[in-house]
């Protein structure tokens, strides 16, 4: 059980870092890549063949800017690829990121997550590995029962007398 972490730039290491703490949370393996599709996509193309031959589930992939590397990356392999837009630090917050990842061509699909949101890509991973792994199931329920019993807590702290 594995989760392959791709991004597009150093500079998107900080944000892709949540999701390996997330994955960490839950005992998951995973190793990450700094590759950039546009630069250099042998690389990556030869990295995606690797990581599918040692069993790797799926793929979790942050790119900014025109964000090509998760539809790359999809395009590659049957594995499914959950993409994090990243905000590039241009006046367009993300957003071009966000609709590059998201408006993928029919037959190409990545499911996609908000802006910067690597934490909720790290999640759907783990939804999605819990289908196969029994262990990670479990651990998922009870994350999801203390989530669910924090708010219940936090709620009645705010209700009026």
């Amino acid at each position: 059980m594995k989760v392959a972490i791709f991004f597009g730039s150093i500079s998107d290491k900080s944000i892709m870092k949540i999701t390996a703490e997330v994955l960490k949370q839950f005992n998951i393996n995973y190793k990450s890549y700094a590759i950039s599709a546009h630069r250099l996509p042998n690389v990556l193309s030869t990295t995606i063949k690797q990581i599918e031959s040692e069993g790797t589930d799926v793929i979790i992939a942050g790119a900014g800017l025109s964000a090509h590397l998760p539809g790359f990356i999809s395009s590659q392999t049957i594995l499914p690829v959950i993409g994090v837009p990243i905000h590039g630090h241009n006046s367009l917050g993300g957003m071009d990121a966000l609709l590059s990842i998201v408006q993928m061509p029919k037959d190409v699909p990545v499911a996609t997550v908000g802006i910067n949101n690597s934490y909720n890509a790290a999640l759907l991973a783990i939804h999605i590995l819990a289908i196969k792994y029994q262990d990670i199931r479990k651990l998922l329920l009870k994350f999801r029962m203390k989530k669910k019993e924090r708010l219940i807590t936090e709620i009645k702290q705010h209700l009026l007398p």
